[in-house]
């Protein structure tokens, strides 16, 4: 059988990193299986054999010929009830993506992908990047919803990747945090990366990638605030670590201090963070586009019960 060459598009959460290091994560491989690769000279950009010392660029393309016991499995069809599409054309589609659902398979994740649910809804997506991110040109955490888009043509892959390296995209999030933010107006330009000793997490540190977050209150309720927040850039999670490194953590994001007793009250059982709009040029007509996407059903009843007053 002939080995897959895959092309893969370095993803922003592993840039920085040696390649051995961010291969071993990306494609759930085995460390010596990666050096492996690389020592026999499988692994190459643009046409240069890659060493394991080389570090990786977010966005970077690299070529691996995969060994015989990595061919990837084809994606696991998670069908989805009442999936939201917002836009659908030939060459993008565009979901509202629910809580519980992740962007694409990964080691260990055993639920629902926002590829595996368009595969089985008879979309089609590009091939482009990595066979298991087949089409995702931007994530969104498990816990978070709101919009996405996911190419259908290797070209809008390709253009679409590009606008989100550029920052050409605008992507506005709604977030609820703990305590009033003052100023009410601010911008968060702060390095983010691993945090030091829990690999799970990241944090604000001095050597981090640059990470830059505006926001603006929208209303102050009693011991919250609702924001809008717009990304300058789109680190792993990047609004979580920037609001909880002011010591205002997303209301019920347990991961980054949240209080879990307010979380309890509010009945929110994952961080109040919702992807609310996206605003970029169509990758194929260059038409603008500007998608919304309401709240869905938890995050609006946490607000009603601030409305009857549940906090102290």
């Amino acid at each position: 059988m002939a080995r897959e060459l895959r092309t893969l598009v370095v993803p922003e959460g592993v840039a920085g990193e040696r390649v051995d290091s961010a291969l071993t994560r990306v494609l759930g491989l085995s460390r010596t299986t990666i050096v492996r690769l690389l020592d026999d000279g499988e692994i190459t950009c643009n046409g240069l054999v890659m060493s394991k010392s080389e570090r990786v660029t977010d966005g970077q393309m690299l070529e691996i010929l995969m060994p015989d016991t990595a061919i990837a499995p084809p994606i696991p069809l998670t069908p989805l009830a009442g999936l939201n599409i917002v836009y659908d054309d030939d060459a993008i589609v565009v979901i509202d993506k629910p809580v519980g659902v992740a962007a694409h398979p990964s080691p260990g994740w055993t639920g629902p992908t926002v590829v595996g649910a368009l595969m089985a809804a008879g979309y089609s997506v590009s091939t482009s990047g990595a066979a298991e991110r087949a089409g995702i040109v931007h994530r969104l955490d498990v816990g978070t919803t709101g919009l996405m888009i996911v190419a259908k043509t290797d070209r809008a892959y390709s253009v679409l990747k590009d606008a989100f390296r550029n920052r050409e995209v605008e992507k506005v999030y709604h977030a609820l945090v703990q305590g009033h933010m003052d100023p009410s107006t601010g911008t968060i330009d702060a390095p983010i990366d691993r945090h030091p000793k829990e690999d799970y997490r990241f944090a604000v540190v001095a050597d981090g990638k640059p990470s830059i977050t505006h926001y603006e209150v929208i209303e102050y309720y009693r011991g919250v605030s609702l924001v809008k927040v717009e990304l300058e850039t789109g680190r792993t999670h990047q609004i979580r670590v920037h609001f909880s490194a002011l010591r205002h953590p997303l209301v019920g994001d347990l991961t980054y201090g949240a209080d879990p007793t307010l979380a309890t009250r509010l009945e929110i059982s994952r961080p109040w963070l919702h992807a609310l709009e996206l605003r970029f040029a169509h990758p194929i007509t260059g038409e603008p586009m500007d998608l919304k996407a309401r709240y869905p059903a938890d995050l609006v009843r946490a607000l009603a019960l601030l409305d009857v007053s549940v906090l102290p």
